[in-house]
């Protein structure tokens, strides 16, 4: 198998990959804390785990396989280091990277759903305020359409992509996947089919999540705002003395939304510049659809540790010793 070389690559500063190296590392090392702590805890709860702290393993698992499977590989290019690739893992690589960008999007607007839905039920069952016998089928069967769903979505990326050459340009971008070649590697769509690709996926894969994001925590504030309202003329209702930790958990839940809306908004904006417009401004966009892209990545384990108990409680002991 012939091997290629690096393709196209956009120049940026010394103190730029000095950042981003610094993002790619607060990634990995926080997102495999968020698995390693609250999946022990859920490994060690007879009921299952919370349903919650689930598909937050899964949100941060789906994290941290992208800063492994991609940004490093990333780094090592920018610190000099030649990678080279033949077609086949072009193609593997191609899918892999759009397949496990796909699920981290659709896993971060599940776990807003999922808090809209808790909050809007009538009042919580005994299963879920002391645990269940194991996490609902109805949740398992979420998380394995996503991943699977997905799957099946990457297959056009691990398609038609190939490996390029040291002087090869990339004439199509994705922002599930790359926002410049990397090991060789470019998109070959036939005729105009990457473009319909690309558009295809930016609407129904890109921009529909995010409304969805907006409006599911749009819901849960106000269903929030709609339970401290009558609060206090149902005192002795259960389901409302848990709304000051449910406020909480919202606000922590909002902000990862935010975080994740502003990162992944701004990766959009500049990669579709690049895709239908290409202005002067095009390489200045795509590096910052690159640092776009690793924010949330990076930020979210530190809002889950703002906000989520147990997180809270490791990293002040890791602190403390």
């Amino acid at each position: 198998m012939e091997l290629v070389g690096m393709g196209l690559r956009v120049d940026v500063s010394p103190v730029q990959t000095a950042f981003y190296i610094i993002l790619v590392l607060m990634g990995i090392l926080g997102n495999a804390t968020v698995v390693a702590v609250i999946g022990k805890s859920v490994a060690l709860d007879r009921g299952g785990g919370r349903n919650s702290d689930i598909i937050i393993i899964n949100m941060a698992l789906s994290n941290l396989l992208v800063s492994v499977m991609r940004n490093t590989l990333l780094v090592i290019s920018d610190i000099g280091l030649q990678l080279y690739s033949s077609k086949e893992w072009c193609q593997f690589l191609m899918g892999v990277w759009v397949w496990l960008r796909s699920v981290n999007v659709w896993s971060t607007l599940l776990l807003s759903a999922f808090h809209l839905h808790t909050l809007r039920r009538v009042a919580p069952s005994i299963g879920s305020l002391h645990g269940s016998r194991g996490p609902p089928k109805i949740l398992l069967l979420s998380l394995g359409l996503i991943w699977l769903l997905n799957l099946f979505y990457s297959i056009p990326a691990c398609v038609f992509s190939t490996n390029g050459n040291e002087n090869s340009t990339e004439t199509l971008m994705l922002v599930s996947s790359t926002t410049r070649p990397l090991l060789g590697c470019v998109w070959n769509f036939p005729s105009n089919s990457g473009l319909v690709y690309a558009t295809t996926s930016m609407v129904i894969h890109e921009t529909i999540p995010i409304i969805l994001m907006v409006f599911t925590n749009l819901g849960s504030l106000y269903t929030l705002h709609s339970h401290g309202r009558i609060r206090s003329s149902v005192k002795g209702a259960l389901v409302f003395k848990r709304v000051p930790a449910e406020r909480r958990a919202a606000k922590v839940i909002l902000a990862l939304i935010m975080l994740f809306i502003a990162s992944w908004g701004t990766s959009i904006i500049s990669v579709n510049y690049f895709n239908y417009n290409r202005g002067s401004s095009a390489e200045f966009l795509l590096v910052v659809a690159r640092f776009a892209n690793i924010i949330f990545i990076a930020m979210s384990p530190i809002v889950l540790a703002v906000g989520h108990r147990r997180l809270r409680s490791f990293v002040k002991s890791a602190l403390a010793h």
